[in-house]
């Protein structure tokens, strides 16, 4: 607790106590005995109810005076205010104790509502709590110096000890060590890094000690960009949280014109005594409090983002994870969100009986002097040591691959039209991919398959989705028709649209919103790139990789992964459907039991008292709360 909150729980701890008291010799039958023992009483449980609702009269008052009177607080003040003044009806039953006591526990309710929504705050910003305070930057005389990372350059060169957190985007210049990424990603497995590897902001070097040279400012650092998108997550609000708003400033004057009418129309019209009219209304305030939704349907949202949050699922506001809840149709585009965007050798098939590893030998030093993404995809993949002084006379030709002489053969490494060209035979391949093929002094060794590589959680991610019940999943590419459909084929995607500019991905994605036309349903798009924001933007739900993302990407998309794992948006889905079925649950019960206790409270039945009341408000209250704070975890 706060200082604030465990200063009221002091506050409500004495007046529970004097309320004890008093109700013991109340039962005692002590104030009876006393000459003017009704006042008395009256004076007795005023104490109690005047140190612990002190402020609640004070923040009606407030609203009264600045034209907001229609709140939970003047429903409040109405109510025991008047349970205090039927003592002068003389023919009433004295109410003095049930007034102290509804404001005893809306207080108790009060507290246990702050408390859950502190909680729910800080488990978040416990999780967010990831920027760091310093850097320590090496100066010109190689010395370290502790800066505030705000101030380092791009380009600048920070050492990171163990233990510490990475200040600043960039790139490790030397050093190796495994970082924690969990605060990020949400990741549980540390991740190695060496030298020439990517590192975020906010990860935490576990062992070694880094040189990170910095690839961006403290301003643009991922770091920043989380806490940005969760600080603005709040602004959007839901369909749900905006009607209960509304309905919270149309429900309570309603509230207050028809309990006044019960306790004037009823004694005046229906024969009922004045004592029945006023006590029924009292209750009828009483129960009618809407607490229970004003404060649990925000905070299931509040919950829900925060769980996102923990597994590195960026929500950036209430209203896109309601429409996370309804999505049945998920469009993709292929390369960094399936496809992990770099090329990579899937296989190698050599002829003759040559050994593969001779195959990737001879292209690797061939290809060696290339910085060709399939170039180096060629030379990553050879697991030997690339002699330099074997290799000479290396000729790229443009569009059709490389000649070079190496330990002194001739080699040609290069597509079908290099090979036909020095009129050498080869073999086609059947499987889908750049084809790299291989020959030495005329002699055809074989090919090699180089395609963008699938993410190793691709598969999972569409065949989790289609568990979750998304009926229909799409792959949105500018890439070749049948590499397309040969990556769709591998993952299970349901339909292919290749060779699309990004306006043909807009179009794409406008033919599938008419197609849930007229139906509850949404549409989402999930991307990373420059010429994905277009279709992040029109989509019900944009969803973008925030690892590897570009900036427009996650600034046009609604949810953002920061592990940039599409296996990831069937989590966010379920925590999206989870956290609108307790709003639902919320919102369904508490106006369940205040409806029959507002039934009970009519003259004409008389069943509900001050005591059915209070559970009506305060207990229904705590447990919709309770209820909602089941959003901050999420069963895998």
């Amino acid at each position: 607790m706060n200082k604030k909150q465990k200063k009221k729980r002091n506050r409500i701890l004495v007046a529970l106590g004097i309320f004890v008291i008093m109700e013991v010799l109340e039962i005692a039958g002590v104030f009876d005995s006393l000459p003017y023992g009704l006042w008395v009483e009256f004076v007795a449980f005023l104490i109690p109810y005047l140190i612990a609702g002190y402020d609640v009269l004070a923040k009606a008052w407030h609203g009264i005076t600045h034209r907001q009177p229609f709140d939970e607080n003047l429903l409040m003040a109405i109510a025991t205010i008047g349970a205090f003044a039927l003592v002068f009806f003389p023919e009433s039953e004295p109410h003095m104790a049930e007034g102290a006591a509804v404001i005893l526990f809306y207080q108790v309710g009060s507290l246990f509502e702050s408390y859950a929504v502190g909680k729910t705050r800080k488990s978040i910003s416990d999780m967010m709590d990831i920027a760091p305070d310093y850097a320590n930057v090496l100066n010109e005389s190689g010395e370290i110096e502790q800066v505030d990372p705000f101030e380092v350059a791009v380009g600048s060169e920070v050492v990171v000890k163990a233990g510490e957190r990475i200040p600043l985007d960039g790139v490790v210049v030397s050093g190796r060590s495994q970082i924690d990424t969990s605060a990020l990603t949400g990741e549980s497995v540390p991740r190695v890094v060496e030298e020439g590897a990517e590192v975020a902001s906010g990860c935490v070097n576990m062992t070694g000690m880094l040189t990170i040279r910095t690839s961006s400012t403290a301003e643009n650092s991922t770091v920043q960009r989380i806490l940005e998108l969760v600080e603005n997550a709040s602004e959007k609000k839901s369909r749900s949280e905006t009607f209960i708003s509304r309905f919270a400033r149309i429900y309570t004057p309603v509230v207050v014109g028809v309990a006044l009418l019960m306790a004037i129309v009823c004694p005046l019209f229906l024969g009922y005594s004045w004592t029945q009219g006023v006590s029924s209304a009292l209750i009828f305030l009483v129960v009618s409090c809407p607490c229970a939704l004003v404060i649990s349907v925000p905070l299931s949202f509040f919950g829900g983002i925060g769980a996102a949050s923990r597994k590195g699922i960026l929500v950036k506001g209430s209203t896109y994870l309601e429409a996370l809840s309804k999505v049945d149709t998920i469009a993709f585009d292929k390369t960094g969100t399936l496809t992990s965007g770099t090329f990579g050798v899937v296989a190698v098939h050599a002829h003759g009986g040559v050994e593969k590893d001779l195959l990737l030998s001879y292209a690797a030093h061939a290809e060696s002097y290339s910085n060709h993404p399939i170039a180096l995809s060629v030379v990553d993949s050879y697991s030997g040591v690339i002699d330099r002084d074997k290799i000479e006379n290396v000729e790229e030709i443009s569009g059709e691959g490389v000649s070079a002489r190496i330990d002194s053969h001739e080699v040609l490494v290069g597509n079908d039209k290099l090979m036909a060209e020095n009129g050498q035979l080869y073999h086609d391949c059947k499987l889908v991919g750049t084809i790299l093929h291989v020959a030495v002094d005329g002699e055809y060794l074989g090919h090699i398959i180089i395609a963008d590589m699938m993410k190793d959680d691709a598969k999972q991610a569409i065949d989790n989705l289609h568990a979750a019940g998304v009926k229909r999943t799409v792959m949105l590419t500018g890439d070749r028709k049948e590499v397309a459909e040969a990556v769709a084929r591998e993952l299970g995607v349901d339909e292919v649209r290749a060779q699309l500019m990004p306006q043909d991905k807009v179009d794409a994605v406008e033919s599938l919103l008419e197609a849930n036309e007229g139906t509850s349903h949404n549409v989402a798009f999930v991307g990373d790139g420059i010429n994905d924001a277009p279709v992040l933007m029109r989509a019900d739900v944009g969803i973008a990789m925030g690892g590897m993302g570009s900036d427009a990407a996650i600034e046009a998309a609604d949810i953002v992964l920061m592990d940039d794992k599409p296996s990831n948006i069937a989590r966010a889905i379920r925590i999206a459907r989870k956290t609108l079925r307790i709003v639902r649950q919320n919102i369904v019960f508490a106006l369940a039991v205040k409806v029959v206790i507002m039934i009970l409270a009519l003259p004409m039945i008389g069943i509900a008292n001050m005591w059915l009341a209070v559970f009506g408000d305060v207990g229904v209250s705590v447990l919709a709360i309770l209820n909602a704070m089941r959003c901050l975890s999420v069963k895998e």
